[in-house]
């Protein structure tokens, strides 16, 4: 099957994985926004995970052709079970699932808890059992598994510098409307060293500027996007908003994580603003509606100290009970209804991406290792990136003033924040 997308051009999938593609558990990912709600910011940003997941396959493709350049031996058997996995590796994405996963931890993150499990014994599973691949592409995606499959292999399905990343960078850049990219030269940098998927940066005892130069572009677009995009405070509003939505409709009954794998992002939405819980319902309307709270506080890694972060994250990241407890403090002092309060802490700023795998004179390393050429210019982005941490409070836009002094009374730091002049 020949696809046109976007970003890559022309994607042809093979025969196996046209039969995974057109199954309907992953089919319903096409109702799955690959950026949440960046679209209020964005208009453009309303590519799927589907769309991501047909990108994720034909780069990882790319890496696999990129290894057999380099000299590695890859069967074609291996290849398509790479392929599929990569096809496969959001297929337990819910509805706004980094937000409700990864910033209000409301339920396990898509690729640690037992979904996946709970796919590969219905429907998913038969039909990898069909195509003679489901416990290699099982092991590729994390399941335990009786058949095994090279390390440098899952690096490619998930891995720092893998073909998700190289796919998503791209395609969340062109459709927000931004111009920056990678240059496809990142893909003659790949190798298969100890087992590992590596970016070489030596070779033949000399050290390689130029693929340097491409593994540092990768990384300075990863940041870029993420304080322009991920972390755009309006993204986060809307996101934080959706997340104690579904949070009190947990908390009532309303509503399960069971339910989430059968709703999309207008399903959901649509559920929770005709359910019968006022603050959810509240809150869903009014971002389907784009009446959003505003940022009556916040203070970013510039002001907090690392010490103070970690407690505060370990307080309202981790625990959902002090969460609520102060969400609850703050509406009762403002007059305000328990939904009307949104406190947005997220875990510490970090990036992964700087510890990838390469390949230097000295051997393979990470890459933020201190004896890498690259080191210094690694360490200013990773410094750049843990300052873009934001704790908030959203909160109705009359109650902005009020929230601020408040906020800093019972946390000890002065918002950043400075009030809008009249």
């Amino acid at each position: 099957m020949l696809l046109r997308d976007p970003v890559h051009g022309d994607i042809e999938l093979n025969p196996a994985e046209v039969q995974i593609a057109d199954l309907g558990i992953v089919q319903r990912l096409r109702g799955i926004k690959q950026l949440g709600t960046a679209h209020l910011v964005y208009p453009g940003a309303l590519h799927t995970r589907f769309d991501h997941s047909v990108g994720v396959c034909a780069v990882a493709h790319e890496i696999v052709t990129a290894l057999r350049h380099s000299g590695l031996h890859v069967a074609q058997d291996l290849e398509t079970a790479i392929g599929i996995a990569a096809l496969l590796h959001d297929v337990t994405h819910i509805p706004f699932g980094h937000t409700l996963e990864d910033e209000r931890r409301l339920f396990d993150r898509h690729d640690e808890g037992s979904r996946l499990a709970q796919m590969f014994s219905g429907e998913l599973g038969h039909a990898l059992g069909r195509l003679g691949l489901r416990e290699i592409v099982g092991h590729l995606l994390g399941l335990s598994s009786t058949e095994s499959a090279p390390q440098w292999a899952k690096d490619i399905v998930s891995g720092c510098i893998d073909a998700d990343l190289l796919d998503y960078l791209r395609r969340d850049s062109y459709f927000a409307g931004l111009t920056q990219n990678y240059d496809d030269r990142i893909f003659r940098c790949f190798a298969e060293r100890d087992d590992r998927l590596v970016i070489r940066l030596a070779r033949h005892g000399m050290e390689r500027p130029d693929a340097r130069s491409e593994i540092i572009g990768v990384l300075r677009l990863r940041y870029y996007l993420t304080e322009r995009v991920y972390y755009h405070h309006t993204k986060v509003a809307a996101g934080a908003m959706i997340s104690k939505a579904v949070e009190i409709a947990v908390a009532h009954g309303a509503l399960a994580e069971s339910d989430l794998l059968e709703l999309n992002d207008w399903t959901l939405l649509d559920r929770l603003a005709r359910c019968d819980i006022a603050g959810a319902s509240a809150l869903a309307r009014r971002t389907t509606g784009r009446d959003l709270l505003k940022r009556g506080y916040v203070v970013s890694g510039r002001s907090v100290p690392l010490d103070q972060r970690i407690k505060w994250v370990a307080q309202y990241h981790e625990s959902a009970s002090t969460r609520a407890h102060i969400e609850a403090e703050l509406a009762n002092q403002l007059g305000l209804d328990f939904a009307d309060v949104v406190v947005y802490c997220p875990a510490l700023t970090m990036m992964k991406e700087a510890t990838a795998p390469v390949e230097t004179n000295r051997g393979v390393e990470r890459l933020n290792n201190p004896g890498n050429e690259a080191f210094g210019e690694i360490g200013a982005l990773q410094d750049r990136y843990a300052e873009l941490w934001r704790f908030y409070v959203f909160v109705p836009a009359q109650a902005v003033s009020r929230t601020s002094t408040l906020a800093a009374e019972m946390l000890g730091v002065a918002s950043e924040l400075a009030p809008k002049s009249a």
